[in-house]
């Protein structure tokens, strides 16, 4: 873990008022230097990327919204597992277009500098993971918007 990707995971778990101390199921501490370490070590573009991906999803209602949405698109199941203990079901980038659209997969490839084939592939591989760390304990917290809020203000 880099030197960036400590840090944010600091500034979270200060946040959040230390929830999550090391070994602990809900260590939400680490969150974004593991989700950087997923995409390439804290790079600026894996981070513009995170960044983007959490903004799609305070502005689709939250972890809650995007829940739905995909619930109401036939994906009950993949999000399910997304949010729960066990490992986190796929989804292709075209599935991720048909739930959010084309006009918000388009939008995210503008700020990303990429096609939107690009960018829902990205998001597909990047948005199960964000929501599997960001419902610890197979539950969404209770604070998830507070989370989201903190963890997308660390990015900028």
């Amino acid at each position: 873990m880099g030197l960036l990707d400590g840090a944010l995971g600091d500034a979270l778990g200060s946040a959040m008022g230390g929830a999550g101390k090391p070994g602990e199921a809900g260590n939400l501490q680490g969150m974004l230097g593991g989700l950087l370490g997923q995409l390439g070590g804290g790079t600026g573009k894996s981070g513009a990327l995170l960044a983007t991906v959490m903004t799609l999803v305070q502005r689709n209602g939250g972890i809650e919204g995007i829940l739905a949405r995909f619930r109401a698109s036939g994906m009950g199941d993949a999000v399910d597992s997304w949010v729960g203990t066990g490992a986190n079901a796929p989804v292709s980038g075209a599935q991720v277009t048909q739930v959010l659209g084309e006009s918000t997969v388009s939008e995210m490839a503008g700020q990303l500098g990429t096609d939107s084939a690009q960018a829902s592939d990205s998001l597909a591989s990047m948005l199960p993971e964000l929501i599997n760390q960001l419902t610890p304990n197979g539950k969404v917290p209770a604070n998830s918007g507070d989370l989201l809020s903190h963890a997308m203000a660390m990015l900028r």
